[in-house]
């Protein structure tokens, strides 16, 4: 019986994973079209289901959307994004407030072992 209910929960899951890549595809949609309020409800509705099932919203997507008021986040019409050193910062024009995305210069070391693979394996090619 338990074993049921596990592979029912992952069914939930995989679902809910779908259905927030849609909301935010559709999210986008309406956005481009100007229509703000239901782009922000779209979002809502994948913050919904991603709390209700317990699966995180993938990164891509958390960065389209305001920390503070959830609105949905389109550079030229919700947001402006600038470089500022070492930041990426975006400024919602809904709520007035910003939010920073480090730009790392320094890579991990497996990242670095990767690259330096890559570039050893293409020399020996040439």
């Amino acid at each position: 019986m338990n074993r049921k209910h596990g592979e029912k929960k992952k069914e939930q899951k995989n679902i809910a994973r779908h259905r927030i890549h849609y909301l935010f595809c559709v999210a986008e949609k309406c956005a481009l079209e100007g229509k703000l309020n239901l782009s922000d409800r779209y979002v809502a509705l994948a913050r919904k289901i991603s709390m209700k099932y317990l699966v995180p919203i993938p990164t891509e997507y958390i960065r389209r959307f305001c920390k503070h008021c959830y609105c949905y986040l389109l550079p030229p019409l919700t947001c402006r994004v600038r470089v500022h050193r070492a930041n990426i910062i975006t400024y919602c024009i809904q709520c007035k407030k910003y939010s920073r995305i480090p730009l790392h210069n320094h890579t991990s070391s497996s990242r670095k072992l990767w690259i330096n693979n890559q570039v050893f394996l293409g020399d020996q090619k040439t």
